[in-house]
C-alpha cells in the first residue's frame, strides 16, 4: 500500500539553521531514502521550493482563477514529501518518525488511492 509522508515546517525557522544543519538535515533524509530503496519501500522523495514560489489554481464559473503564493496563513508549511510503500498504517507511521523533517515539524501520513485506469 502506498502512503504519503507530507513534511511541514516553519520556513523562517529553517532558513535561520547554518548551512551545515540544513545538508544535515538533507543527507539524513537522501540515507533514510536509500534505507527505503533497500527494503523495496521507497517510491520517491524530494524537496519542495518555498511557499513563496507556489500557486494556486481553483476553477470558478468554469475559469481558472490563479493566486502567487503564498496564499495561506500557517505557521508551517509545506517541505517536501516522501512516496513509500508500506504494509499498513502502522508501519508508514514509524517510517514517518526516521524522516529527519519530523524533528524541525511535523509529517503528515495519508493513504495513497489507487485508481484504476491511471498510467
Amino acid at each position: 500500500m502506498k502512503f504519503i509522508l507530507l513534511v511541514h515546517h516553519d520556513e523562517t525557522v529553517f532558513e535561520q539553521f547554518d548551512e551545515g544543519r540544513k545538508r544535515s538535515l538533507l543527507s539524513d533524509s537522501i540515507g533514510l531514502c536509500h534505507q527505503l530503496d533497500k527494503q523495496g519501500q521507497y517510491v520517491h522523495a524530494s524537496p519542495v521550493h518555498p511557499a513563496a514560489t507556489a500557486t494556486l489554481v481553483r476553477v470558478k464559473d468554469g475559469k481558472a482563477v490563479v493566486t502567487d503564493g503564498p496564499f495561506i496563513e500557517t505557521r508551517e508549511q509545506m517541505a517536501g514529501y516522501f512516496l513509500i510503500e508500506a504494509k499498513d498504517h502502522a508501519e508508514a507511521v514509524s517510517i514517518a518518525a526516521r524522516v529527519p523533517g519530523a524533528t524541525i515539524g511535523t509529517v503528515e501520513v495519508r493513504p495513497v488511492r489507487e485508481v484504476t485506469g491511471l498510467p
